[in-house]
């Protein structure tokens, strides 16, 4: 099945924690939380306190961080207190393998991040430390973009490349392109406009959970 985690990008920010709490109890599976610097992307998101205030608030919620900054080693611990797994972008200037190495050495779940741009193969040489590759199906920065269907064969790759771990996706994912995503190898679905926009979170959730229960899981 494909497992969700709602953006909380898209959620209403002056009533967040409501929001938060409607999808945990409409049955996600985690909380998408961009972590945004206005250099590595033009735009500015959450910090620390806010993620610190999700996990005491919600202790239970896999927090599931992705920092689109330039300089992502330096926040690797402060995040790391509360997440559940942290996504690092393969086209940082700094040390992707070290920043891997260092999430899994916590106890996190260390994920990879590809923009629209980068080839898939960029991303083989973290086969062995990514648990997840999070494909960018928008650039990254803002919500409410249309969804880029050539993205799907770069999902469709990355399977035929021998990537066995998580595959996400993230930007203008509906229960429209969902099925294509999940033939070429999708896992987790990060939704954020399509999602919060719904008026039955719970029972597209419920569709989302049960695409593929006939074949992959």
């Amino acid at each position: 099945m494909i497992r969700i985690a709602p953006s909380i990008l898209a959620a209403d920010q002056m009533h967040l924690g409501r929001d938060v709490r409607r999808a945990m109890e409409a049955g996600c599976d985690y909380v998408h939380v961009d972590i945004m610097d206005g250099h590595f992307v033009p735009n500015m998101s959450f910090g620390t306190d806010l993620v610190h205030s999700l996990h005491t608030n919600f202790p239970e919620l896999k927090l599931d961080v992705h920092l689109m900054l330039d300089n992502p080693e330096k926040y690797l611990h402060v995040f790391g207190q509360y997440a559940w797994g942290i996504t690092v972008h393969e086209e940082i200037p700094g040390d992707v393998r070290s920043c891997l190495e260092t999430l899994r050495s916590m106890g996190l779940n260390p994920g990879l991040s590809l923009r629209p741009g980068t080839p898939a193969e960029r991303a083989r040489p973290f086969f062995d430390l990514a648990d997840r590759i999070l494909v960018m199906t928008v650039e990254p920065g803002f919500g409410g973009q249309p969804f880029r269907w050539d993205m799907v064969d770069k999902i469709r790759e990355l399977r035929r490349m021998g990537y066995t771990g998580s595959i996400e996706a993230d930007g203008g994912l509906t229960l429209e392109n969902l099925p294509a995503l999940l033939e070429a190898g999708l896992d987790v679905a990060v939704m954020g406009t399509a999602f919060y926009r719904s008026l039955d979170m719970k029972g597209d959730i419920q569709k989302i959970h049960a695409m593929g229960e006939d074949g992959r899981s």
